[in-house]
């Protein structure tokens, strides 16, 4: 790796603060967002936006609060300047939106941007830049510091004089690559342009930052934007705003210590489309603030409905991880993870419980997921799936939510072996009713033919008989003093087959007067300590259709089934 050829931002330009604020600063408030989608985001696609795209983008921006837009760069295509117009000619617009158009410092591009807003009712910001940084002076340009001055005054100027008569238009420079250009050069640059366009609190100009090209870690701009904040002459007249890009990965973290440093404004794109590794990713800064307890000021209330529309129009897909729009981005494999997850929704189900609040409004403390998939517009359903990297955790709670099935503790650790087995043995992620078929299979087995089956029983009255018929023989036992879980297993072993129930836990399959009940029953016999199910309309036939599956185990071959080592009598989980 030829490291040697590339020259650290610090060889590169002056980053003069040493008594820096923004470190201590809090992000309290969102910042005006400015998305430029339909002009960078625009430019950066292979196939730009043709007019029905572009149009249902900037509706889609409307709907969602953006309140200054922009909308394109009229002079560099018919479609662009078309869709200026149209919104001249309509009230596509709502009356509190601005309308951001964008222009290099030449008059003749000037002169077609000013045609284009005529007309706008809206108020309108016509956005002038110009590249300032060395490099670019003096292999793009081939202007010195004064000379490039000179022309962008000239520009400034030529706006002033175009828009003269047009109500309700402001002005914003940026000198592009502003973080490669020096720090006093840009300074003097932006007290010339707020003087020639004399910026008030009542008219103020948009000084706009841009990190044009990434190079240095996001405390190198914070730096670089308090400096400005602190030195403009007329900072109470400018809304000093930032545009970062994502060359270095960093853009999210550049664009909130920029606004920790003093801007008020962050350009960007809606999910960090742009040029190259793209522009800042304002739903990634916007829920990030929402994370913390600050309105982002934007309704990201269905996300998927905005990333269906985002991907429609740039012909882009959004990264399955990409930050809260991902669709694996609330969504847990890891066994630990799914344990936590689980135990958090239960606990706050509790607390809703317990406290008669809606779970809605209380504070959310959920472990790995930093927001609420509800605010988003998004179910619980893809929070917890199953692999082979999966825990009992997980399992549990798929077959809690999809069946309604709550699985005992040492029954989630045993089960979760068989689930991991057969992941491994697929390859695949496992569906609740994949799960739930799994689990079918392993504890609600059809019984052995070769044991005795259960032929009646009766519980009205004392004792309790239970009728077994055995090589076609039956024989009816009476257990007196005993319920009918007792009685049963003592007819069983009267017949030959010896086993000692352990537990028994009732749920439900499904909900509501149809479900049948589920008994999970742990035992114990000559094979160790194992779990088996028994499904009926009834407790009281799940119980026994348990306890025959149980039997029906226990008569089989040891070599089918691993065995587990004997409990003793104080390990043993009362009945």
């Amino acid at each position: 790796m030829p490291s040697h050829r590339y020259a650290s931002v610090f060889d590169r330009v002056a980053v003069p603060l040493v008594d820096r604020e923004w470190p201590t600063a809090q992000l309290t408030a969102a910042p005006l967002w400015v998305p430029v989608d339909l002009r960078d985001g625009n430019q950066a696609l292979a196939e730009p936006m043709d007019p029905v795209r572009k149009r249902r983008f900037f509706e889609l921006l409307v709907t969602m609060g953006y309140k200054e837009i922009e909308v394109g760069y009229p002079p560099a295509s018919q479609t662009d300047y078309d869709f200026v117009r149209l919104l001249a000619s309509s009230d596509l617009a709502p009356d509190d939106v601005t309308i951001v158009v964008f222009t290099a410092a030449r008059r003749d591009l000037i002169e077609r941007t000013v045609e284009s807003v005529r007309g706008i009712r809206n108020p309108v910001v016509i956005h002038l830049y110009t590249a300032t940084a060395p490099t670019w002076r003096d292999t793009v340009l081939g202007r010195t510091r004064t000379e490039l001055k000179d022309l962008i005054l000239r520009a400034g100027q030529d706006v002033l004089d175009l828009t003269d008569g047009l109500p309700d238009v402001r002005f914003q420079f940026s000198p592009e690559v502003f973080n490669l250009t020096e720090p006093d050069y840009v300074l003097d640059l932006s007290d010339a342009m707020t003087t020639l366009w004399d910026a008030t609190p009542e008219r103020p100009v948009i000084l706009n930052l841009p990190a044009t090209v990434e190079v240095a870690t996001p405390n190198v701009y914070a730096d670089q934007i308090e400096y400005i904040h602190r030195n403009l002459a007329r900072r109470e007249g400018v809304i000093l705003s930032v545009h970062p890009h994502n060359d270095r990965g960093t853009g999210v973290a550049c664009a909130e210590l920029a606004v920790l440093a003093g801007a008020e404004r962050v350009e960007g794109c809606v999910f960090g489309n742009g040029e190259r590794t793209g522009n800042v990713d304002l739903a990634t800064l916007a829920l990030n603030l929402h994370a913390q307890g600050v309105d982002p000021m934007i309704d990201f209330s269905d996300i998927d409905e905005i990333r269906r529309t985002v991907e429609h129009c740039n012909g882009i897909e959004v990264h399955p991880r990409h930050p809260y729009v991902g669709d694996l981005v609330h969504t847990a494999f890891s066994g630990t993870h799914q344990d936590a997850i689980r135990k958090g929704l239960a606990e706050r189900r509790s607390r809703a419980g317990a406290s008669g609040a809606d779970a809605r409004e209380q504070r959310w403390l959920v472990p790995y997921l930093p927001i609420d998939p509800a605010d988003l517009g998004r179910s619980y359903d893809a929070v917890i799936r199953v692999n082979s990297q999966s825990g009992k955790g997980g399992i549990a709670y798929l077959l809690e939510k999809e069946f309604g099935i709550e699985l005992p503790r040492r029954l989630q650790i045993e089960f979760a072996k068989t689930v991991q087995a057969h992941a491994d043995s697929v390859g695949d992620e496992l569906t609740a009713t994949d799960l739930w078929a799994l689990f079918a299979h392993t504890y609600l087995s059809a019984p052995a033919s070769d044991v005795p089956t259960l032929t009646n029983y009766r519980l009205d009255g004392s004792p309790v008989h239970v009728t077994l018929r055995s090589d076609s023989a039956e024989r009816t036992h009476r257990g007196v003093g005993a319920g009918p879980v007792e009685s049963l297993v003592s007819a069983l072993v009267d017949s030959g087959i010896t086993l000692e129930v352990l537990s028994l836990h009732q749920t439900s399959l499904g909900a509501g007067s149809t479900a049948d009940a589920l008994t999970l029953l742990e035992y114990h016999d000559a094979h160790g300590t194992r779990w088996t199910a028994g499904r009926a309309a009834s407790v009281l036939d799940a119980n026994v259709d348990a306890v025959m599956r149980a039997a029906s185990l226990s008569g089989r071959a040891s070599s089918e089934r691993e065995g587990c080592p004997r409990l003793d009598s104080n390990q043993r989980p009362a009945l």
